[in-house]
């Protein structure tokens, strides 16, 4: 190699140093100072660096290209998320074995059945709403990958406990596979149901509990509207970490066309009574599924019970945890619901749930209510 040829070669690696330096300096343009970060707490400087780190041109050129092979080369996505047929995907929760299965579900069923007895002394009827795994609507659009043995009757097990338990758990599988032949209840690259989806489970919890004659206050007329459908992607695709360099390889956005019910003018929705004194007549505990407004199964439920209902749901923290800060609530303790609708997608029941924030002897109290003559270990069962 030629003197002139090595300064050539020494000139445009350096160039080639200070063009990235100054791309990444791009970074810094987003970054967002609150007040509570200074030099001296450095506080600051773990901000600069993690926003710098999280911005970094080349670490997402090399996640963005890496993605991009697995997901054209291989058909796989990054852990969180199977890929079928047809631009769907599912959660690998729905597919997955778990560990400890057995024991997980004992656990579980334990602590449903304890939420089952302490709002019986309450005077609460539970209403068990078991939502079945998108995987089992929607098998035609698999993949090569099919669900572990553990999840192929697991929603059928799951309800027969219920019931044996004596708790009351209208069956959803059947009103889902009917609906699906008109319209689309799970959204194609999302974990959740769609609005229908949400509708009809909500319309066959207020004919079941319609027919159990369970609320005991005046009805409320509600009427529910539909915007015009927009794109909407999904929550599984950020498992395909493609953006920006190769969005045009992600899966086609669903169309969502999102619903917002309200009660009619005058009707007298009683929608304080959280706050009030006010009857609960009917609360809402579950995941995602009820907490989210994009699918609208708050409204839907108010709609199809003709009456008010306060919702207790939350995001991220799965059906169990959200119960049990319910038990504890002030809502629960002072102001009781007539009902409360537990919502519960079924692949929950084998997961292990983190229970570090409750006090262990009161999670052993719930633990020990018992059923005789019964064993509501879905494991012992396969």
């Amino acid at each position: 190699m030629t003197r002139s040829l090595r300064i050539l070669y020494i000139a445009i690696f350096f160039g080639i140093l200070v063009l990235l330096g100054l791309w990444s300096l791009v970074a810094f343009t987003s970054f967002d100072r609150t007040p509570q970060m200074t030099f001296l707490n450095g506080k600051l400087a773990k901000a600069v660096e993690t926003h710098y780190d999280e911005e970094f041109p080349i670490k997402r050129l090399g996640t963005n290209l890496w993605a991009a092979v697995d997901y054209k080369v291989f058909n796989e996505g990054r852990p969180g998320v199977i890929l079928g047929k047809d631009q769907w995907l599912f959660t690998d929760e729905e597919f997955k074995p778990v560990a400890n299965r057995d024991q997980i579900e004992q656990e579980n069923l334990a602590l449903i059945r304890g939420v089952r007895d302490r709002l019986e002394e309450k005077g609460i009827k539970l209403v068990m709403a078991i939502i079945p795994a998108k995987a089992r609507l929607y098998p035609e659009h698999f993949g090569n990958r099919q669900p572990a043995s553990m999840h192929r009757d697991l929603y059928e097990q799951f309800h027969a406990q219920a019931q044996q338990a004596g708790i009351f758990a209208p069956d959803l599988m059947g009103p889902l596979q009917q609906a699906k032949q008109s319209g689309q209840v799970f959204l194609r690259t999302d974990t959740h149901w769609t609005p229908l989806g949400a509708e009809v489970v909500a319309r066959n919890l207020g004919a079941a509990i319609a027919s159990q004659s369970l609320i005991n206050t005046a009805p409320v007329k509600y009427v529910t509207e539909a915007e015009q459908a927009k794109p909407y992607k999904g929550d599984l695709t950020t498992f395909l970490p493609l953006d920006p360099l190769f969005t045009n390889l992600l899966p086609q956005p669903d169309s969502l066309q999102q619903k917002t019910t309200h009660a009619v003018e005058g009707a007298g929705d009683s929608g304080d009574a959280l706050f009030g004194d006010a009857t609960v007549p009917v609360g809402l505990v579950g995941t995602s599924y009820s907490a989210n407004a994009h699918w609208n199964f708050l409204g839907a439920l108010k709609e199809a019970l003709n009456s008010d209902v306060v919702n207790y749901a939350e995001e991220g923290h799965g059906p169990i945890l959200p119960m049990l800060k319910y038990l504890q609530s002030d809502g629960f303790k002072n102001n009781p619901p007539q009902v409360l609708v537990w919502e519960f997608p079924e692949r929950y029941l084998p997961m292990k749930n983190d229970l570090s924030g409750f006090d262990p002897a009161w999670i052993s109290q719930l633990k020990k209510a018992q059923d005789n003559n019964q064993n509501l270990a879905v494991g012992q069962n396969h």
